[in-house]
């Protein structure tokens, strides 16, 4: 048996996993609440637990950090397994000596495309403060925007990923992310896909940077100065910034290629839509220079606890511990619909956006069953964040394996479908439920349109 999980574990790229979790498991249980203030019970919250410890024996997240809040109750703050030194067998992210290191709720992870919500409500917040407006051309602001007819594509577009410039040209060097400038020289100079917002498709990282380049030129100041004076200090938060300062990347949780590799035609649209291979993409983001860079849509640090929090201001209007953040109307702003569900030119599968953010759907949506009011957005796939206002929750999965194909999914349907379902939306009735054979049987449609295509 151990040498077919082992042969097992190289051939999916997955880590062993111990039948006992309890030594790879870290929480304070003094840091938990009391099941019954969020209105739940100890059954509830031992079955969504249950079905995070499930998806860390799927064997594709060497480390996993989960916090979630209920009624503002913070009612699981956990993490299973390793931050550093555990990776799937032959992988190339840790050295022969490097030490295991445990996972714990207050170890920092890289957020990939969970970025875009924070980046996303700093442009809300300037709209906000009146120095922008979110009708405004991209051009007012970034003259140079508007070659080959881009000048009617305003910041709303861009945010919604309506924008037209979902990525950069093929052939580009990865390395150009590191240029801010030329970056945005880059973005300036592409041919949009559309000239006034009317092609979805979804911008994984010229967005972060447009809306990056407006807040420079708009208030002189970079993004991450200004999330830290808007959001980072008031809070308290201990990371949650764009990158990290030299003591602490080697804190940051690396990052795995984990699950089946992909080929052909999934690693063709996961190239389109990164602009590097999928494992490139998780190279780059273990290199020093990663951590010291400002990249908007896809380099900000944080703890699950952090994320989680930053979700539960936008689900109190705006307000956390007494904090005012946001004005309850710039949230109400940012979790709008901008759009229907329609086909994502660049994801291939339907999707529902606001103003930076991506939106539920009933009866099934990528929160679960039943989550048309919710609004969050994922990073690389395998990063959940996301509020739910219906069921009053606020949900951070931070994993440090990247994988799209393989055995993790069946596990992360049962976990939305768990969480749907052990927080009962108010006056919800029980025939209103989806049974969890239909929810995977929706959800796996969804999830064979962005596989394969169709």
């Amino acid at each position: 048996m151990k040498l077919f999980d082992a042969v097992t574990s190289k051939i999916l790229r997955t880590i062993l996993v111990p039948k006992d979790l309890t030594p790879l498991t870290t929480y304070d249980p003094s840091d938990e609440a009391d099941p019954a203030l969020a209105g739940m019970t100890r059954q509830d919250v031992d079955a969504i637990w249950e079905s995070v410890e499930n998806l860390y024996r799927t064997g594709v997240y060497p480390g996993l950090s989960f916090c979630m809040r209920r009624h503002g109750q913070k009612i699981l703050n956990r993490a299973i397994g390793h931050s550093h030194g555990n990776g799937p067998p032959g992988n190339f992210t840790d050295g022969p000596d490097d030490e295991k290191i445990l996972m714990t709720p207050d170890t920092p992870v890289c957020q990939y495309s969970a970025s875009k919500a924070v980046t996303s409500m700093m442009m809300h917040l300037l709209a906000e403060r009146g120095e922008v407006s979110l009708a405004d051309p991209v051009v007012n602001y970034i003259p140079e925007f508007a070659v080959l007819g881009k000048y009617k594509i305003n910041i709303e577009h861009i945010l919604s990923h309506h924008g037209g410039v979902p990525a950069p040209p093929p052939g580009s060097d990865p390395d150009v992310l590191f240029d801010h400038d030329a970056f945005v020289k880059l973005i300036c100079g592409i041919k949009p896909k559309s000239k006034d917002g009317g092609h979805m498709a979804y911008h994984a990282i010229t967005g972060g940077t447009i809306m990056a380049e407006i807040i420079r030129r708009v208030t002189g100041k970079d993004i991450r100065e200004m999330l830290a004076n808007a959001v980072q200090k008031p809070l308290g938060f201990r990371y949650f910034n764009y990158g990290v300062p030299e003591a602490d990347i080697p804190k940051v949780a690396k990052n795995y290629d984990t699950g089946l590799p992909l080929v052909f035609p999934v690693s063709a649209i996961a190239k389109r839509a990164l602009s590097a291979s999928w494992g490139d993409v998780v190279r780059i983001s273990n290199e020093p220079r990663f951590m010291r860079a400002i990249i908007p849509a896809a380099n900000l640090v944080a703890t699950a606890d952090e994320m989680c929090q930053f979700f539960q201001v936008l689900l109190d209007d705006g307000e956390l511990n007494g904090k005012r953040i946001f004005k309850p109307e710039t949230v109400s702003r940012a979790v709008a619909p901008a759009s229907k569900m329609w086909f994502d030119g660049t994801m291939v599968v339907p999707m529902r956006y606001s103003a930076g953010l991506m939106l539920g759907a009933s009866p099934v949506g990528m929160w679960g069953p039943y989550t048309e009011s919710a609004f969050g957005h994922v990073g690389f796939m395998n990063i959940l964040c996301w509020a739910d206002p219906s069921r009053d929750i606020s949900v951070s999965l931070q994993t440090t394996g990247k994988t799209l194909i393989g055995p993790h999914l069946a596990a992360i349907v049962r976990f939305l479908f768990t969480v749907g379902r052990r927080c009962r939306m108010e006056n919800q009735a029980d025939d209103l439920s989806m049974s969890l054979t239909a929810f995977e049987a929706m959800f796996y449609k969804i999830l064979r349109r962005l596989i394969l295509g169709g």
